[in-house]
């Protein structure tokens, strides 16, 4: 396995500052976002797309340094009712799979996304019970008219292109757990599969260990990101919590540093399951943790994986 990290939160650095900064720091990999939601600071996504040059510049960047890429993210929401926003987000993810095509990258991350309430929906609604009924009609209607079709369209365009997609399981989206990606997967091929995220996972309840057992070689991409419960506030208020993600002391949930949400034993439970469903991959940092710096966040986050990760392969079982 390999440390990296999602540079997206080195943003108002330089592309070349920032991969120093990151060998550096002993990571041996770089997530690169290329619009939508994280942006592009790092990849001009159509400079890259048009340029050989800038191309070969990219991987020259990347590769002196000893770093590889690990995947291109994009995380939007194709399947918005506003169809400007929709095309945008659409438009941006063929560009990235095809880039990531021509650099040799074959796993590309995105959201979901969540359509509206029917065909002339201005919001996305994503739908969390199946009373009353007309919540259950909504979601059917999603997923028969908008979700399968769309998504089995787009799992064929990027397996024409050699490239994955992954998707990270987010509240607020149609797969948001292990059972809506398997759903999806089953409806339209194995080209779509899981960026594993247990930040997500957490507060929902989901066991992150099960879950990755359950999804096993559906896991694409691994994000190294943590969340901490405030157990007052959720057994008041329980886990849903729509209260800015500024206003720590009061939410039922923060997502946090790795290690400041959950200990050593189960990150380490998390990477052995891992290895044993055959994700010997990147674990790629990503860094939304409210109450620390950038640099104390990702120094923290690097240091708490160095002692955790297993890096080298597997020996023989002598003993048996």
């Amino acid at each position: 396995m390999k440390i990296g990290v999602f540079t997206v939160l080195f943003g108002q650095q330089s592309r070349d500052q920032a991969f120093d900064y990151i060998v550096e720091s002993g990571v041996q990999a770089v997530e690169l976002g290329t619009g939508n939601y994280p942006g592009g600071a790092h990849a001009d996504l159509d400079n890259l797309l048009s340029s050989e040059s800038a191309r070969k510049d990219l991987l020259k960047a990347v590769e002196s340094r000893g770093l590889v890429i690990s995947a291109l993210s994009c995380h939007g929401n194709s399947l918005h009712p506003d169809e400007r926003i929709a095309k945008e987000h659409h438009e941006t993810r063929r560009k990235t799979i095809q880039l990531a095509e021509m650099l040799g990258i074959t796993r590309v991350i995105d959201f979901s996304g969540c359509p509206g309430d029917g065909p002339n929906a201005t919001k996305p609604n994503w739908v969390t019970c199946p009373w009353p009924p007309d919540f259950l009609e909504i979601l059917q209607w999603q997923w028969k008219e908008k979700v399968i079709p769309y998504w089995g369209e787009e799992a064929k365009f990027a397996e024409k292109h050699g490239v994955k997609i992954c998707f990270e399981m987010h509240p607020g989206f149609v797969v948001y757990n292990p059972e809506t990606l398997m759903c999806l997967r089953d409806a339209v091929g194995d080209t779509i599969g899981a960026n594993f995220d247990p930040s997500h996972l957490f507060w929902q309840g989901i066991d992150p260990v099960v879950a990755i057992r359950e999804l096993g070689s559906a896991i694409y991409h691994f994000h190294a990101k943590d969340t901490k419960i405030d157990e007052q506030n959720t057994r008041k208020n329980g886990v849903l919590d729509t209260k800015p993600y500024s206003d720590e002391i009061h939410r039922s949930w923060l997502f946090r540093t790795i290690g400041y949400g959950h200990g050593p034993q189960v990150w380490k439970d998390m990477i052995s399951n891992l290895r044993m469903v055959g994700y010997d991959d990147v674990l790629s940092i990503e860094h939304e943790d409210s109450l620390m710096s950038v640099n104390e966040g990702f120094q923290k986050a690097v240091a708490f994986l160095k002692h955790i990760v297993i890096e080298e392969e597997k020996g023989a079982m002598w003993w048996a």
